[in-house]
């Protein structure tokens, strides 16, 4: 289970998350984080939040973000949200690191989603861009269809494509999160 403090870190993204505020401390209502960035740095893949509404405030550094195809470049002080279902993607254009503070809207699981990803990049378990292979992204993508969904393709075609990876992925062992990166996972919703 996250708690306020914890720090995860990605090293192919060159992503560092420290926890503010977790589901626990705020009854779900959000999630708070520092988003760290290395020059470079960015997510592994452009992406939505179908239920939940993704805030930033640029603490210091430059990021550029992306949302739904329009780019903006946002310096320390400035703001940005993005609706839930928009896709996105963010990156340290800078030469300095980037702190970007998030607020996600409400928690749902997204603090175990990250526990997963990151653990297993932390573990050697992705590719050179950040992602675990096709069969255990889909198994943790169809875990966590409430809090993300890659941006591409459409998620009708996701849907189509990743049920039978998760089914063959969850067969060979794969799954949407592992104790040892989340000892008490949270709840679907409901």
């Amino acid at each position: 289970m996250a708690r306020a403090g914890d720090l995860l870190e990605h090293p192919r993204t060159g992503e560092t998350i420290v926890w503010l505020k977790v589901a626990g401390d705020t009854g779900g209502r959000m999630l708070e984080a520092d988003m760290f960035a290395r020059p470079g740095g960015h997510p592994a893949a452009a992406h939505g939040h179908p239920h939940q509404e993704e805030r930033f405030r640029i603490v210091h550094g430059t990021v550029r973000l992306e949302v739904d195809g329009t780019e903006r470049i946002l310096g320390a002080g400035e703001t940005a949200s993005v609706p839930p279902g928009c896709a996105h993607t963010w990156a340290n254009v800078g030469d300095e690191e980037a702190c970007v503070r998030v607020e996600i809207t409400p928690a749902l699981r997204t603090e175990m989603f990250f526990e997963t990803f990151f653990g297993l990049a932390k573990d050697g378990r992705t590719n050179d861009k950040g992602l675990p292979n096709p069969l255990s992204t889909a198994v943790i993508l169809q875990e966590y269809d409430d809090e993300i969904r890659l941006a591409r393709p459409p998620a009708v075609v996701q849907r189509v494509v990743f049920t039978p990876l998760a089914l063959v992925g969850r067969t060979l062992g794969y799954r949407g999160w592992y104790p040892r990166y989340t000892s008490e996972p949270l709840p679907r919703r409901s």
